[in-house]
């Protein structure tokens, strides 16, 4: 069982990419944006700004339309990187294909645990709904993985926001189950951060001591405040994370230089 003491190597080194929303097609656009290249893109600035990445997570929408190749596709993009990635599902993915193609590459696991933390990963996709709900069986799997994680810290990834953004249009879409998860996390002080994608934009918020991130995407941006579907023209991103022997977190967004990767100004939704 792990010390909560340790040294600056002990350091976990983390890499966020969210909402790839990738084709079969390599050609295919999302609202005029080539999400191929994008996330290509933001591989290239990860392997440029980052020295060490231990992990990589991608959490959801990997997948636009939930293709075979379009997750063959993705786990080739991020191949340069020096780590091994693990993925869950989001509104627009087949979480059964990702769980047997996962399975047969190792992307899928219930939880990772490295240096002293404990990461788990939990499914909050509706077959066919936009909005997420944790199942019975994923909230055991929570239990299972607090009651085996010791003394480590926790972090907990899911694709749909367990809290309110500020965006009218998107708020409905997120976390359906909200109490279900966050007394739960609240209650145990070794949970110290939440971190999910979906909302295609930065946050980063504290609940009683409970670090809440959310991550841009690496294609479409949505603008931050908006009542109705709206995109953003700030560029594609990642987040980079160090989870420290102590529990404490750093991180930052980093994205790619502005006026790359524009959305159709018309789009009204996808």
């Amino acid at each position: 069982m792990p010390s909560p003491k340790g040294t600056e190597s002990d350091a976990v080194c983390i890499v966020q990419l969210t909402d790839s929303h990738l084709y079969a097609d390599p050609d295919a656009d999302l609202l005029g944006l080539d999400t191929s290249d994008s996330l290509g893109a933001v591989v290239d600035l990860v392997l440029e700004e980052v020295s060490r990445v231990d992990l990589v997570l991608a959490t959801g929408d990997i997948a636009q339309d939930g293709s075979e190749r379009a997750y063959r596709r993705f786990i080739a993009a991020v191949e340069p990187l020096p780590a091994p990635c693990y993925w869950i599902p989001g509104n627009h993915d087949d979480a059964t294909l990702m769980a047997r193609i996962g399975a047969d590459t190792g992307f899928s696991k219930d939880w990772i645990d490295a240096g002293n933390w404990r990461i788990v990963m939990l499914d909050s996709s509706i077959p066919g709904a936009v909005a997420g709900h944790l199942s019975v069986s994923q909230l055991e799997l929570l239990e299972l993985a607090l009651d085996g994680a010791g003394e480590r810290f926790v972090m907990v990834c899911l694709h749909h926001h367990p809290v309110p953004i500020g965006c009218d249009w998107m708020d409905p879409l997120g976390l359906l189950n909200v109490d279900d998860l966050l007394p739960r996390l609240r209650a145990d002080r070794r949970v110290k951060v939440v971190l999910w994608g979906h909302i295609h934009q930065e946050l980063d918020q504290q609940l009683d001591g409970l670090r809440l991130l959310a991550t841009p995407s690496t294609c479409v941006q949505f603008a931050r405040h908006s009542s109705d579907f709206a995109t953003d023209t700030r560029p594609p991103g990642y987040r980079s994370l160090t989870l420290l022997p102590d529990g404490g977190i750093e991180t930052r967004v980093s994205r790619l230089q502005s006026g790359l990767f524009l959305p159709d100004p018309g789009a009204v939704g996808y």
